[in-house]
């Protein structure tokens, strides 16, 4: 697809930048639109024609209310002020994440999203940021990420690994979706004039193989990630499974109206990517991998945990990666919207890629500098994919660089074992295994979830989501 192209596809989008700089925070002082914002911009102008205008900043929800409840660090306040006042004199239009993982050490010691009060408290936190902020917010994303602080910390127990608890965790997620439907209609509530969403990490792959068990194991894994989240945003109800179960609500978290309000419509759907993978049934990785690897000590640590609940990971065949271990498919992102369409179609919010672009610390040349043009050819391919989804009917409404700096110590800690499936060098340190996962699997003897009735209108053929090295 030419640049014309690109330009005229993708013209209805709002571009940006992003980062998980809290504004609350102390020096450095208020960002300013510095190099990264300067390099990526010019490369969206370059491809697009556009300028990017939009500037998304954590406000920092441990910052602003350190004490307690119904406490706030006057600082902190007048920094977010500043930093927000900065942008608009920059012609910049801000846009503010409320909670990016981390949560008020008062709130944390008494049980995280654990506790159904948490919710409550973050509408609270949300009011009164809409109040005094809602007339410079151009977009309000209520979470950068649902699963990190729930799915990742309480179930599987990776940051820290102590509160991993499988099954046990689950009304954390019930929790962090409640409290995104009491965040949205809280800034509703004070005026709030910007746009209104939230964020999922959206995960997408492609089978291992043909066979009919590795296109099986690839809708499990989209079902514990993405349908956890998305059923009961858009359709109201929790993830059910083939026995007509729903593990969310088999803990007991939910309680009567719990669903409408986080079904509460969003003006837009954040969706976080990083890299598409690829999947096989446990039965089938002696097709994938070499025998001795598919031995249960020489798998990873990850997939030692998934094959428990019916799919694994495996590395792609011939696919350049980064410094991460990801694998480098452009059209990987494109692939996976579209599988998000195929699922729920015109239920879906307009779409904001977010987290996204400059996720490589190797894009360097053989002199070991910046190599401009492998970016921008990347980027290139990433756009032309989506502007085809545009075309054929996905409405797009946003699509933010994000910075390369922030969160390595995640990505470094954890990437290599998503992307691998079994180590090839002397791994990180890393924290164990809850023993709930390790000796019973968080989900044992959970069913694959059917399709429970969602929208399937098949927006962009079936057949784009298997399609992997065509010319972008």
């Amino acid at each position: 697809m030419s640049d014309g192209s690109l330009h005229e596809s993708l013209r209805g989008v709002d571009w940006g930048v992003a980062t998980a700089d809290a504004i609350a925070a102390p020096p450095p002082p208020p960002p300013e639109r510095g190099g990264h914002f300067r390099q990526w911009t010019d490369d969206i102008r370059q491809l697009t024609g556009v300028a990017a205008d939009t500037h998304r900043m954590v406000a920092g929800w441990p910052r602003l209310q350190p004490a307690g409840p119904g406490s706030w660090d006057r600082d902190a306040l007048d920094r977010c002020d500043r930093a927000l006042d900065t942008l608009l004199a920059q012609g910049a239009r801000p846009g503010l994440t409320l909670l990016d993982r981390s949560l008020p050490p008062w709130l944390d010691a008494a049980g995280g999203w654990l506790a159904r009060d948490t919710a409550e408290h973050f509408a609270e936190y949300a009011a009164e940021l809409g109040r005094r902020f809602g007339d410079r917010v151009e977009r309000w994303i209520t979470s950068s990420d649902l699963a990190g602080p729930t799915l990742a910390d309480h179930v599987a127990g990776m940051y820290p690994p102590s509160r991993g608890a499988g099954r046990a965790g689950l009304p954390a997620v019930h929790h962090i979706l409640l409290a995104n439907g009491l965040a949205a209609r809280a800034l509703r509530a004070v005026g709030a004039r910007g746009r209104i969403g939230t964020t999922v990490t959206l995960v997408g792959g492609y089978a291992a193989t043909d066979d009919p068990y590795d296109r099986l194991a690839l809708e499990r894994l989209e079902s514990w990630t993405n349908r956890l989240f998305l059923d009961p945003l858009l359709l109201g109800t929790h993830m059910v499974t083939e026995d007509d179960v729903s593990p969310v609500e088999a803990t007991g978290c939910v309680r009567p109206g719990d669903l409408e309000v986080i079904a509460t419509p969003q003006d837009l759907l954040g969706l976080s990517w990083h890299t598409p993978f690829r999947v096989t049934a446990p039965e089938n990785l002696p097709r994938v991998l070499p025998t001795a690897s598919c031995q249960g000590g020489a798998l990873n640590e990850v997939n030692r945990l998934l094959v428990g609940i019916g799919f694994a990971i495996v590395p792609f065949e011939d696919v350049e990666t980064t410094a991460y271990g990801w694998p480098i498919i452009p059209e990987g992102l494109a692939d996976a919207v579209a599988g998000l369409y195929d699922l729920y179609g015109d239920l879906l919010p307009p779409l904001s890629v977010v987290d996204n672009g400059m996720g490589d610390l190797d894009l360097v040349d053989e002199r070991g500098h910046g190599d401009d043009a492998r970016r921008v050819a990347l980027l290139r391919a990433r756009l032309s994919w989506l502007a085809r989804l545009v075309a054929a009917g996905v409405e797009v409404c946003g699509y933010e660089y994000w910075s390369v700096l922030d969160n390595l110590e995640a990505k470094f800690r954890y990437t290599r074992l998503y992307a691998m499936a079994v180590p090839d060098r002397e791994p990180p340190p890393r924290p164990p295994i809850p023993s709930d996962w390790l000796h019973r699997g968080a989900f044992a003897g959970a069913a694959v979830p059917d399709a429970r009735g969602a929208a399937r209108l098949s927006l962009v053929p079936a057949a784009s989501r298997a399609q992997v090295a065509e010319d972008a």
